[in-house]
């Protein structure tokens, strides 16, 4: 009976919460983020990679690793152009009354969490409870969609993403990927641990995925008559952040759904809630654990992050969450386990930078669907 009081104890001491507040770990509020450092692409342990010429993107179908930067340059693509077809946009909500898979949750506004006292890697979070929310869902139709069909698609999150449409517009002009739709599902509110979109980005199971499947694609087909392959190599995942760990997430547990992953400093890290001991250490066990010790799957993965990415943006001091150090290790394990990827460490970039997605998006998705069929032919 004394180890609770005494763990409580220890927990106001340490939060400054008085004892007969701290019956259970007091949830702080989420500390401010510090700035990163600039890490150097040659650092011991880094993979390595090619370093291209400042303003060059890798070629769309280059395998491995690469630098850019550090100037990064608005590809045309990413901009309106005359004469191009334009897609279709639509919209539509969901709400989470309606969700079987996601009914709702939040956490309280001002707190975080604190650490588990016996374990520096456990977040314990006690303010998150049942809440509604109201996500949206956005759907780009290419104009040359032809009705009746059946299409690949790509799979985006936290939308709206009106870049990726843009850029759709452009490379399905030229060619250069298939005639896709695009669907952008924004995320159900909050951030990390104990939120909504935490819980859907950042959990290691299937539950995203299926969440897609059951409750988001078919009321796109319907709302829009259009068909989706159900092809899983017509099928690609896309996001940054937490939205990029939950990209890979959705293709690592469900690879008979979908093929292809683009990431943007994607959340490989230490932030899995509730937690599981199944998977301890959340997205941080790809590259330590589940892709080091799995079968190769058939997935092909585009992926990126800054110099000067995230680095311990919270209260855990657990060596699991380095940005940067994720990223790289990804690639590692990708790489040795045969995988076709491309990554790209970016210079002077920061976490999802906007300037580098502007540089590398058109060639990320030329890339990403390497060996599928444009107007009957393969892009090789």
């Amino acid at each position: 009976m004394l180890r609770p009081l005494i763990i409580a104890l220890m927990i106001s001491l340490m939060s400054g919460v008085s004892p007969t507040m701290a019956q259970a770990p007091a949830a702080l509020a989420r500390p401010a983020r510090p700035t990163p450092p600039t890490r150097d692409p040659s650092t011991a342990g880094y993979v390595t990679a090619k370093e291209l010429p400042d303003g060059t993107n890798a070629s769309a179908n280059a395998d491995g690793n690469f630098i850019i930067g550090p100037t990064h340059n608005h590809a045309p693509e990413m901009s309106p152009q005359e004469g191009v077809p334009q897609g279709m946009v639509f919209e539509f909500t969901m709400n989470s009354a309606d969700s079987k898979i996601y009914p709702g949750i939040a956490r309280e506004a001002n707190t975080f969490g604190t650490v588990d006292p016996t374990d520096p890697g456990k977040l314990v979070v006690t303010t998150s409870h049942s809440a509604p929310y109201t996500r949206r869902v956005t759907v780009y139709v290419p104009r040359q969609y032809v009705p009746g069909t059946v299409a690949p698609f790509i799979v985006g999150a936290d939308g709206p993403d009106r870049d990726l449409f843009t850029v759709l517009d452009n490379l399905i002009a030229q060619r250069r990927v298939p005639v896709m739709i695009a669907i952008s599902i924004s995320n159900g509110g909050g951030d990390a641990q104990g939120s909504e979109r935490g819980l859907e980005y950042d959990t290691l199971s299937g539950r995203y995925a299926e969440f897609v499947e059951q409750e988001v694609l078919p009321l796109v087909e319907t709302q829009y008559h259009v068909k989706l392959t159900k092809d899983p190599d017509g099928r690609a995942t896309m996001g940054g952040s937490s939205g990029g760990s939950c990209a890979f997430i959705m293709a690592w547990y469900h690879p008979e759904l979908y093929h292809r992953i683009l990431t943007y400093s994607g959340t490989y890290v230490n932030q899995q809630w509730p937690y599981n001991p199944e998977t301890p250490h959340g997205a941080w066990e790809f590259h330590e654990h589940l892709i080091p010790s799995s079968p190769a799957k058939p997935l092909r993965i585009w992926m990126e992050v800054g110099d000067r990415d995230l680095l311990n943006p919270n209260v855990m001091d657990d060596h699991m969450h380095d940005w940067v150090v994720a990223n790289e290790s990804m690639a590692k394990v990708l790489a040795a386990k045969g995988y076709h990827y491309q990554f790209i460490f970016a210079r002077n970039a920061g976490h999802t930078d906007h300037a580098v997605k502007q540089q590398t998006l058109p060639e990320a998705l030329e890339y990403l669907w390497q060996g599928y069929p444009v107007a009957g032919q393969k892009i090789n």
